[in-house]
């Protein structure tokens, strides 16, 4: 027995999205579907085909490949920074602490 159109389309219908995230990427992977669809029909408008088409060229890699380098040096100057906090607080720790065996009140330590 064949479907229906509508049998079809129920079949496809999702879960509606919790979140905004969530929404966006069902909107991405449906135009990217249709995209796919259109394509394979020969029915792509010029702007779906040039999309596509500067996907697959050598500076769209390396633009990824930079971005990608890019992400990688924020994450370790984000590490950098954290770990240079944590040292200035050991610092800061053993100086007190060096200060209360010398004799010192921490009113009169502190900074």
């Amino acid at each position: 027995m064949a479907r229906t159109k509508k049998e079809v389309d129920q079949k496809k219908r999702r879960p509606p999205a919790m979140t905004p995230e969530a929404r966006e990427n069902q909107l991405i992977s449906l135009a990217v579907d249709l995209a796919e669809k259109q394509l394979s029909e020969g029915t792509a408008s010029a702007q779906v085909i040039t999309h596509y088409l500067k996907l697959g060229t050598t500076k769209e890699s390396l633009e990824k490949e930079k971005l990608a380098r890019e992400n990688e040096l924020l994450k370790a100057k984000t590490e950098s920074l954290i770990s240079q906090k944590n040292v200035e607080e050991l610092y800061t720790n053993a100086l007190n602490a060096m200060k209360s065996y010398a004799g010192f009140e921490d009113s009169v330590c502190d900074d």
